[in-house]
Protein backbone atom coordinates (compact mmCIF):
# COMPACT_ATOMS: atom_id res chain seq x y z
CA UNK A 1 0.00 0.00 0.00
CA UNK A 2 1.34 3.57 -1.32
CA UNK A 3 0.98 6.15 1.46
CA UNK A 4 -2.03 7.55 1.16
CA UNK A 5 -2.34 11.45 0.26
CA UNK A 6 -4.16 14.29 1.66
CA UNK A 7 -5.60 15.33 -1.83
CA UNK A 8 -6.70 11.89 -2.31
CA UNK A 9 -8.78 11.87 0.38
CA UNK A 10 -10.21 15.21 -0.21
CA UNK A 11 -11.44 14.04 -3.05
CA UNK A 12 -13.21 11.43 -1.86
CA UNK A 13 -14.93 13.69 0.79
CA UNK A 14 -12.56 13.47 3.94
CA UNK A 15 -12.36 17.13 3.72
CA UNK A 16 -12.23 17.26 7.62
CA UNK A 17 -8.50 17.56 9.14
CA UNK A 18 -9.33 15.70 12.38
CA UNK A 19 -10.93 12.70 9.80
CA UNK A 20 -8.14 12.59 8.14
CA UNK A 21 -5.29 12.33 10.69
CA UNK A 22 -7.32 9.18 11.95
CA UNK A 23 -8.12 7.66 8.82
CA UNK A 24 -4.21 7.86 7.53
CA UNK A 25 -3.35 6.37 11.17
CA UNK A 26 -5.73 3.74 10.97
CA UNK A 27 -4.94 3.15 7.53
CA UNK A 28 -0.92 2.51 7.82
CA UNK A 29 -1.58 0.13 11.12
CA UNK A 30 -5.14 -1.64 10.10
CA UNK A 31 -5.10 -1.46 6.36
CA UNK A 32 -1.43 -2.28 5.00
CA UNK A 33 -2.10 -5.52 3.03
CA UNK A 34 -5.09 -3.48 0.79
CA UNK A 35 -3.44 -2.63 -2.50
CA UNK A 36 -4.07 1.47 -2.77
CA UNK A 37 -7.42 0.97 -5.22
CA UNK A 38 -9.07 -1.21 -2.68
CA UNK A 39 -7.91 0.92 0.19
CA UNK A 40 -10.00 4.29 -1.49
CA UNK A 41 -12.84 2.17 -2.44
CA UNK A 42 -13.25 1.00 1.24
CA UNK A 43 -12.76 4.31 2.70
CA UNK A 44 -15.46 6.11 -0.42
CA UNK A 45 -17.75 3.31 0.63
CA UNK A 46 -17.53 3.79 4.51
CA UNK A 47 -18.00 8.19 3.58
CA UNK A 48 -20.95 7.20 1.57
CA UNK A 49 -22.55 4.43 3.91
CA UNK A 50 -20.79 4.97 7.40
CA UNK A 51 -23.99 3.49 9.72
CA UNK A 52 -23.24 0.00 7.19
CA UNK A 53 -19.76 -0.06 9.21
CA UNK A 54 -20.74 0.96 12.69
CA UNK A 55 -19.57 -2.62 14.28
CA UNK A 56 -16.80 -3.19 12.66
CA UNK A 57 -14.06 -2.89 15.14
CA UNK A 58 -11.29 -0.93 12.75
CA UNK A 59 -13.97 0.52 10.37
CA UNK A 60 -16.43 1.70 12.91
CA UNK A 61 -13.93 4.54 14.52
CA UNK A 62 -13.59 6.44 11.42
CA UNK A 63 -17.82 5.88 10.57
CA UNK A 64 -18.37 6.75 13.64
CA UNK A 65 -16.08 9.92 13.09
CA UNK A 66 -18.33 11.01 10.21
CA UNK A 67 -21.91 10.50 11.92
CA UNK A 68 -20.44 12.49 14.63
CA UNK A 69 -21.81 11.15 18.39
CA UNK A 70 -25.58 10.69 19.19
CA UNK A 71 -26.41 14.02 21.16
CA UNK A 72 -27.33 13.14 24.36
CA UNK A 73 -30.43 13.14 24.81
CA UNK A 74 -31.26 16.10 27.96
CA UNK A 75 -33.42 14.04 30.81
CA UNK A 76 -34.49 16.20 34.03
CA UNK A 77 -35.39 14.35 36.91
CA UNK A 78 -38.05 14.89 39.55
CA UNK A 79 -39.20 13.00 42.79
CA UNK A 80 -42.69 12.04 43.86
CA UNK A 81 -44.39 14.67 46.36
CA UNK A 82 -43.99 12.85 50.07
CA UNK A 83 -47.73 12.00 50.38
CA UNK A 84 -50.09 11.32 47.33
CA UNK A 85 -52.87 13.69 46.68
CA UNK A 86 -56.90 12.74 47.95
CA UNK A 87 -58.89 11.52 44.85
CA UNK A 88 -62.16 10.80 44.90
CA UNK A 89 -63.66 6.96 44.82
CA UNK A 90 -67.28 6.05 43.63
CA UNK A 91 -68.02 2.17 44.08
CA UNK A 92 -65.10 1.75 46.87
CA UNK A 93 -66.20 -1.10 47.86
CA UNK A 94 -65.84 -3.20 44.67
CA UNK A 95 -62.52 -1.70 44.17
CA UNK A 96 -59.58 -3.57 44.87
CA UNK A 97 -56.32 -2.58 46.65
CA UNK A 98 -53.99 -2.73 44.10
CA UNK A 99 -55.92 -0.22 41.55
CA UNK A 100 -55.95 2.50 45.15
CA UNK A 101 -51.94 1.55 45.26
CA UNK A 102 -51.93 2.77 41.34
CA UNK A 103 -53.81 5.73 42.04
CA UNK A 104 -52.25 7.14 44.94
CA UNK A 105 -48.40 6.65 42.94
CA UNK A 106 -50.03 8.54 40.51
CA UNK A 107 -51.44 11.40 42.76
CA UNK A 108 -47.92 11.61 43.89
CA UNK A 109 -46.53 12.84 40.68
CA UNK A 110 -45.75 16.60 40.83
CA UNK A 111 -47.51 17.12 37.76
CA UNK A 112 -51.02 15.87 39.29
CA UNK A 113 -53.72 18.32 40.39
CA UNK A 114 -56.75 16.17 40.90
CA UNK A 115 -57.58 12.40 40.50
CA UNK A 116 -60.82 9.84 40.63
CA UNK A 117 -61.52 6.31 40.81
CA UNK A 118 -64.35 5.25 38.62
CA UNK A 119 -66.59 2.34 40.44
CA UNK A 120 -65.38 -0.28 37.25
CA UNK A 121 -61.72 0.32 38.40
CA UNK A 122 -59.25 -2.40 38.22
CA UNK A 123 -55.41 -2.57 37.79
CA UNK A 124 -53.98 -1.63 34.87
CA UNK A 125 -50.59 -0.48 33.57
CA UNK A 126 -49.50 2.71 34.55
CA UNK A 127 -52.86 4.53 35.70
CA UNK A 128 -55.45 1.92 37.03
CA UNK A 129 -58.52 1.12 34.45
CA UNK A 130 -61.39 3.76 35.68
CA UNK A 131 -58.51 5.60 36.64
CA UNK A 132 -59.08 9.80 36.03
CA UNK A 133 -56.48 12.37 36.49
CA UNK A 134 -55.72 15.95 36.11
CA UNK A 135 -52.34 17.38 35.58
CA UNK A 136 -50.76 20.74 35.09
CA UNK A 137 -49.07 20.98 31.69
CA UNK A 138 -48.32 17.74 30.99
CA UNK A 139 -49.43 14.25 28.96
CA UNK A 140 -48.69 11.05 30.62
CA UNK A 141 -48.71 8.56 27.37
CA UNK A 142 -49.32 5.46 29.22
CA UNK A 143 -51.89 6.99 31.38
CA UNK A 144 -54.04 7.30 28.18
CA UNK A 145 -53.19 3.74 27.51
CA UNK A 146 -51.86 1.31 24.82
CA UNK A 147 -55.14 1.36 22.40
CA UNK A 148 -55.53 5.35 21.99
CA UNK A 149 -59.58 6.25 21.54
CA UNK A 150 -60.47 3.16 22.48
CA UNK A 151 -63.96 3.62 22.73
CA UNK A 152 -68.02 2.77 21.73
CA UNK A 153 -70.47 3.17 19.05
CA UNK A 154 -73.96 2.66 19.33
CA UNK A 155 -76.13 3.10 16.29
CA UNK A 156 -80.04 3.34 17.18
CA UNK A 157 -82.01 1.55 13.49
CA UNK A 158 -85.19 1.97 12.47
CA UNK A 159 -86.82 -1.64 13.76
CA UNK A 160 -88.30 -2.88 16.09
CA UNK A 161 -86.99 -5.55 18.49
CA UNK A 162 -89.10 -8.38 16.16
CA UNK A 163 -86.83 -7.74 13.77
CA UNK A 164 -84.52 -10.53 15.26
CA UNK A 165 -87.17 -13.19 14.91
CA UNK A 166 -87.32 -13.07 11.11
CA UNK A 167 -84.13 -11.71 9.81
CA UNK A 168 -81.78 -13.36 13.13
CA UNK A 169 -79.67 -15.16 10.60
CA UNK A 170 -78.70 -13.00 8.10
CA UNK A 171 -77.66 -10.05 11.28
CA UNK A 172 -75.59 -12.89 12.24
CA UNK A 173 -74.24 -13.69 8.34
CA UNK A 174 -73.57 -10.12 8.42
CA UNK A 175 -71.50 -9.52 11.19
CA UNK A 176 -68.96 -12.84 9.95
CA UNK A 177 -68.62 -11.36 6.50
CA UNK A 178 -68.63 -7.77 7.49
CA UNK A 179 -66.12 -7.86 11.04
CA UNK A 180 -62.62 -8.69 11.40
CA UNK A 181 -61.00 -9.42 14.66
CA UNK A 182 -57.26 -9.97 15.95
CA UNK A 183 -53.64 -8.54 15.20
CA UNK A 184 -53.61 -9.79 11.60
CA UNK A 185 -55.10 -9.68 8.11
CA UNK A 186 -58.18 -6.99 6.91
CA UNK A 187 -61.52 -6.99 5.75
CA UNK A 188 -61.74 -8.28 2.33
CA UNK A 189 -62.77 -4.81 0.73
CA UNK A 190 -60.40 -2.31 1.04
CA UNK A 191 -62.08 0.77 3.32
CA UNK A 192 -61.91 4.10 2.60
CA UNK A 193 -62.13 7.08 4.86
CA UNK A 194 -60.44 10.78 4.79
CA UNK A 195 -58.64 10.15 8.20
CA UNK A 196 -55.88 8.13 6.06
CA UNK A 197 -55.33 11.27 3.81
CA UNK A 198 -54.24 12.93 6.86
CA UNK A 199 -51.07 14.73 6.93
CA UNK A 200 -50.06 14.17 10.33
CA UNK A 201 -48.85 10.51 8.47
CA UNK A 202 -46.38 12.17 6.72
CA UNK A 203 -45.69 14.84 8.49
CA UNK A 204 -44.03 12.74 11.94
CA UNK A 205 -41.67 10.56 10.37
CA UNK A 206 -41.97 7.26 12.33
CA UNK A 207 -45.78 7.09 11.37
CA UNK A 208 -44.65 7.02 7.76
CA UNK A 209 -44.13 3.33 7.72
CA UNK A 210 -47.41 2.68 9.40
CA UNK A 211 -49.59 3.94 7.10
CA UNK A 212 -49.86 0.96 4.82
CA UNK A 213 -51.11 -1.26 8.24
CA UNK A 214 -53.34 1.71 8.94
CA UNK A 215 -54.72 1.22 5.62
CA UNK A 216 -55.07 -2.54 6.15
CA UNK A 217 -57.01 -2.48 9.20
CA UNK A 218 -59.57 0.65 8.87
CA UNK A 219 -63.03 -1.04 9.70
CA UNK A 220 -61.59 -3.54 12.08
CA UNK A 221 -61.28 -4.38 15.64
CA UNK A 222 -58.72 -6.02 17.98
CA UNK A 223 -58.69 -8.85 20.52
CA UNK A 224 -60.05 -9.30 23.93
CA UNK A 225 -62.88 -7.47 25.27
CA UNK A 226 -63.79 -5.63 21.83
CA UNK A 227 -66.72 -6.64 20.07
CA UNK A 228 -69.51 -6.05 17.41
CA UNK A 229 -73.40 -6.35 18.25
CA UNK A 230 -76.88 -6.33 17.67
CA UNK A 231 -79.46 -6.31 20.51
CA UNK A 232 -82.42 -4.43 21.41
CA UNK A 233 -82.35 -1.17 23.06
CA UNK A 234 -84.83 0.12 25.39
CA UNK A 235 -85.59 3.98 25.28
CA UNK A 236 -86.17 5.75 28.52
CA UNK A 237 -89.31 8.35 28.49
CA UNK A 238 -88.39 11.75 27.34
CA UNK A 239 -84.96 10.77 26.42
CA UNK A 240 -82.18 12.85 25.48
CA UNK A 241 -82.44 11.41 21.65
CA UNK A 242 -85.95 12.86 22.13
CA UNK A 243 -87.01 9.52 19.91
CA UNK A 244 -90.29 7.87 20.97
CA UNK A 245 -89.74 5.64 24.55
CA UNK A 246 -90.05 2.01 22.76
CA UNK A 247 -87.68 -0.70 21.95
CA UNK A 248 -85.24 -0.25 18.60
CA UNK A 249 -82.73 -2.34 17.47
CA UNK A 250 -79.30 -1.01 18.12
CA UNK A 251 -75.56 -1.97 17.36
CA UNK A 252 -72.93 -1.24 19.93
CA UNK A 253 -68.85 -1.62 19.37
CA UNK A 254 -65.93 -1.28 21.38
CA UNK A 255 -62.44 -0.95 19.82
CA UNK A 256 -59.94 1.44 19.52
CA UNK A 257 -57.00 2.73 17.02
CA UNK A 258 -55.55 -0.92 16.23
CA UNK A 259 -51.71 -1.20 15.81
CA UNK A 260 -51.24 2.33 14.87
CA UNK A 261 -52.71 4.02 18.04
CA UNK A 262 -50.25 0.80 19.96
CA UNK A 263 -47.00 2.23 18.00
CA UNK A 264 -47.58 5.73 18.73
CA UNK A 265 -48.27 4.62 22.85
CA UNK A 266 -44.91 2.45 22.70
CA UNK A 267 -42.79 5.38 20.80
CA UNK A 268 -43.82 7.99 23.05
CA UNK A 269 -43.74 6.25 26.33
CA UNK A 270 -40.50 5.33 25.70
CA UNK A 271 -39.92 9.08 24.57
CA UNK A 272 -41.12 10.23 28.13
CA UNK A 273 -38.87 7.78 30.09
CA UNK A 274 -35.65 8.97 28.44
CA UNK A 275 -36.30 12.46 29.41
CA UNK A 276 -38.82 12.52 32.34
CA UNK A 277 -36.66 10.41 35.22
CA UNK A 278 -39.04 9.04 38.71
CA UNK A 279 -38.42 7.04 40.91
CA UNK A 280 -37.91 3.71 39.71
CA UNK A 281 -41.30 2.01 40.28
CA UNK A 282 -43.01 5.48 39.04
CA UNK A 283 -41.07 5.35 35.99
CA UNK A 284 -43.82 4.17 33.38
CA UNK A 285 -46.09 7.58 34.43
CA UNK A 286 -43.28 9.77 32.98
CA UNK A 287 -44.59 12.86 31.32
CA UNK A 288 -43.93 15.17 28.18
CA UNK A 289 -44.34 18.48 29.08
CA UNK A 290 -46.82 20.21 26.92
CA UNK A 291 -44.91 23.08 26.14
CA UNK A 292 -42.00 20.90 24.21
CA UNK A 293 -42.06 19.33 20.53
CA UNK A 294 -42.35 16.28 21.88
CA UNK A 295 -45.53 16.81 24.21
CA UNK A 296 -46.73 19.04 20.94
CA UNK A 297 -46.19 15.91 18.57
CA UNK A 298 -47.79 13.25 21.25
CA UNK A 299 -50.40 15.14 21.13
CA UNK A 300 -51.03 15.35 17.55
CA UNK A 301 -50.28 11.64 17.47
CA UNK A 302 -52.57 10.63 19.70
CA UNK A 303 -55.53 13.07 18.01
CA UNK A 304 -55.20 11.07 14.73
CA UNK A 305 -55.31 8.07 16.55
CA UNK A 306 -58.30 8.69 18.22
CA UNK A 307 -59.73 9.92 14.85
CA UNK A 308 -58.27 6.41 13.47
CA UNK A 309 -60.91 4.41 15.92
CA UNK A 310 -63.54 6.64 15.19
CA UNK A 311 -63.08 5.94 11.45
CA UNK A 312 -63.09 2.10 12.35
CA UNK A 313 -66.15 2.12 14.53
CA UNK A 314 -68.13 4.33 11.09
CA UNK A 315 -67.40 1.82 8.43
CA UNK A 316 -68.27 -1.11 10.98
CA UNK A 317 -71.69 0.44 11.58
CA UNK A 318 -71.59 1.57 7.72
CA UNK A 319 -70.84 -1.97 5.82
CA UNK A 320 -72.82 -3.84 8.45
CA UNK A 321 -76.62 -1.23 8.13
CA UNK A 322 -76.08 -0.98 4.42
CA UNK A 323 -75.63 -5.06 4.24
CA UNK A 324 -78.65 -5.68 6.03
CA UNK A 325 -80.29 -2.56 4.13
CA UNK A 326 -81.16 -1.21 7.61
CA UNK A 327 -81.49 2.69 8.54
CA UNK A 328 -79.56 4.34 11.36
CA UNK A 329 -81.81 6.93 13.44
CA UNK A 330 -78.79 7.84 15.43
CA UNK A 331 -75.59 7.13 16.47
CA UNK A 332 -73.66 7.86 20.48
CA UNK A 333 -70.39 7.27 20.60
CA UNK A 334 -67.40 8.35 22.82
CA UNK A 335 -63.80 7.91 23.65
CA UNK A 336 -62.41 6.09 26.89
CA UNK A 337 -58.26 6.14 26.86
CA UNK A 338 -58.11 9.76 25.97
CA UNK A 339 -56.62 12.80 27.01
CA UNK A 340 -58.39 15.86 26.95
CA UNK A 341 -57.38 19.85 27.21
CA UNK A 342 -59.44 21.39 30.31
CA UNK A 343 -60.82 24.01 32.89
CA UNK A 344 -61.49 23.07 36.33
CA UNK A 345 -63.85 25.04 38.32
CA UNK A 346 -61.22 27.14 40.08
CA UNK A 347 -59.85 28.09 36.65
CA UNK A 348 -56.85 25.74 36.34
CA UNK A 349 -56.27 24.84 32.95
CA UNK A 350 -55.18 20.63 32.76
CA UNK A 351 -54.51 17.74 30.83
CA UNK A 352 -57.25 15.39 31.94
CA UNK A 353 -56.18 11.79 31.30
CA UNK A 354 -58.90 9.12 31.46
CA UNK A 355 -58.25 5.70 31.32
CA UNK A 356 -61.20 3.30 30.52
CA UNK A 357 -63.30 6.06 31.45
CA UNK A 358 -66.23 7.88 29.52
CA UNK A 359 -66.50 11.47 29.44
CA UNK A 360 -70.06 12.76 31.42
CA UNK A 361 -70.13 16.67 30.97
CA UNK A 362 -73.36 17.76 31.67
CA UNK A 363 -75.80 16.31 29.26
CA UNK A 364 -73.18 14.54 27.45
CA UNK A 365 -73.89 11.33 26.13
CA UNK A 366 -72.14 8.27 25.84
CA UNK A 367 -72.39 4.31 26.22
CA UNK A 368 -71.41 2.33 29.21
CA UNK A 369 -71.74 -1.73 28.41
CA UNK A 370 -71.84 -4.87 30.64
CA UNK A 371 -70.86 -8.01 29.29
CA UNK A 372 -71.57 -10.13 26.09
CA UNK A 373 -74.81 -11.43 28.10
CA UNK A 374 -75.74 -8.35 30.83
CA UNK A 375 -76.90 -4.90 29.84
CA UNK A 376 -74.97 -2.01 28.34
CA UNK A 377 -76.33 1.86 29.35
CA UNK A 378 -77.10 4.78 27.20
CA UNK A 379 -76.49 7.66 29.55
CA UNK A 380 -76.04 11.46 29.61
CA UNK A 381 -73.47 12.72 32.20
CA UNK A 382 -74.57 15.28 34.76
CA UNK A 383 -71.15 17.28 34.90
CA UNK A 384 -70.03 16.28 37.96
CA UNK A 385 -66.76 18.24 38.49
CA UNK A 386 -65.62 15.67 41.97
CA UNK A 387 -65.59 13.00 39.39
CA UNK A 388 -63.62 15.10 36.85
CA UNK A 389 -66.69 14.90 34.85
CA UNK A 390 -66.02 11.38 34.42
CA UNK A 391 -68.10 7.84 34.70
CA UNK A 392 -66.75 4.18 34.64
CA UNK A 393 -66.56 2.79 31.09
CA UNK A 394 -67.89 -0.78 31.65
CA UNK A 395 -68.93 -2.93 34.28
CA UNK A 396 -64.98 -3.74 34.66
CA UNK A 397 -62.91 -6.33 35.16
CA UNK A 398 -63.37 -8.93 38.39
CA UNK A 399 -61.25 -11.22 37.57
CA UNK A 400 -57.92 -11.47 35.85
CA UNK A 401 -57.62 -13.16 32.22
CA UNK A 402 -55.90 -16.36 33.43
CA UNK A 403 -58.16 -16.51 36.16
CA UNK A 404 -61.11 -16.31 33.51
CA UNK A 405 -59.97 -18.69 31.84
CA UNK A 406 -58.94 -20.87 34.78
CA UNK A 407 -63.00 -20.51 36.27
CA UNK A 408 -65.23 -21.47 33.72
CA UNK A 409 -65.46 -24.29 30.79
CA UNK A 410 -66.02 -23.64 27.73
CA UNK A 411 -69.97 -26.23 27.92
CA UNK A 412 -70.37 -23.78 31.05
CA UNK A 413 -70.16 -20.85 29.27
CA UNK A 414 -72.25 -22.26 26.38
CA UNK A 415 -75.28 -22.76 28.95
CA UNK A 416 -74.82 -18.42 30.21
CA UNK A 417 -75.26 -17.88 26.81
CA UNK A 418 -77.50 -19.86 26.06
CA UNK A 419 -79.33 -18.85 29.23
CA UNK A 420 -79.00 -15.25 28.34
CA UNK A 421 -80.59 -16.52 24.56
CA UNK A 422 -77.30 -14.63 23.10
CA UNK A 423 -75.73 -16.19 19.67
CA UNK A 424 -72.02 -15.53 20.01
CA UNK A 425 -69.46 -15.73 17.39
CA UNK A 426 -65.81 -16.46 18.21
CA UNK A 427 -65.17 -15.12 21.61
CA UNK A 428 -63.20 -16.62 24.48
CA UNK A 429 -63.89 -17.90 28.52
CA UNK A 430 -61.32 -15.09 29.12
CA UNK A 431 -63.90 -12.65 28.68
CA UNK A 432 -67.47 -14.95 30.05
CA UNK A 433 -69.64 -12.58 31.81
CA UNK A 434 -68.39 -14.14 35.01
CA UNK A 435 -64.90 -12.29 34.71
CA UNK A 436 -67.13 -9.10 35.20
CA UNK A 437 -68.34 -7.14 38.02
CA UNK A 438 -72.63 -6.44 38.49
CA UNK A 439 -72.94 -3.76 35.76
CA UNK A 440 -76.33 -2.70 37.79
CA UNK A 441 -74.28 -2.44 41.30
CA UNK A 442 -71.69 -0.21 39.15
CA UNK A 443 -74.22 1.86 37.50
CA UNK A 444 -75.75 2.15 41.29
CA UNK A 445 -72.53 3.48 42.48
CA UNK A 446 -72.34 6.17 39.93
CA UNK A 447 -76.16 7.76 40.08
CA UNK A 448 -74.38 11.13 40.89
CA UNK A 449 -72.41 10.92 37.58
CA UNK A 450 -74.78 9.59 34.82
CA UNK A 451 -78.19 9.54 34.38
CA UNK A 452 -79.55 6.39 31.98
CA UNK A 453 -81.23 7.02 28.70
CA UNK A 454 -81.32 3.64 27.82
CA UNK A 455 -80.64 -0.22 28.33
CA UNK A 456 -79.11 -2.13 25.60
CA UNK A 457 -79.68 -6.12 25.93
CA UNK A 458 -77.34 -8.21 23.59
CA UNK A 459 -78.28 -10.39 20.89
CA UNK A 460 -75.88 -11.47 18.44
CA UNK A 461 -72.02 -11.29 19.85
CA UNK A 462 -68.87 -10.95 17.70
CA UNK A 463 -65.68 -10.82 19.64
CA UNK A 464 -61.92 -12.02 18.72
CA UNK A 465 -61.64 -16.31 18.94
CA UNK A 466 -58.75 -16.64 20.68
Amino acid sequence: MGNLKIKELSKIGYTDNQLRSLVIGIASKHFKHHTHEALLALLTDIKNQPEKYLTDPVAGKIAEKIIGKPAEVPFSVHELLNEPLHYKTYGGKHIEEAAHKQMELAMQLPVSVKGALMPDAHMGFGLPIGGVLATRQAVIPYAVGMDIGCRMALTIVDESDSYFNRYGYQAKQALKNHTHFGMEGGLDTRQEHEVLDSQIFRELAFLRPLHGKAVRQLGTSGNGNHFVEFGVIELAENNALHLPAKRYVALLSHSGSRGLGAAIAKHYTQLAMNTCKLPRHAQPLAWLDMQTEAGQEYWLAMTLAGDYARACHERIHANLLKALDLKGLCTVENHHNFAWQDTLADGQEVIVHRKGATPAYQGELGIIPGSMTTPAYLVSGKGTEESLYSASHGAGRAMSRQKAKDSITVSAMKKLLDKADVTLIGGSVEENPMAYKNIDQVMEAQHALVDVQGRFTPKIVRMSKE
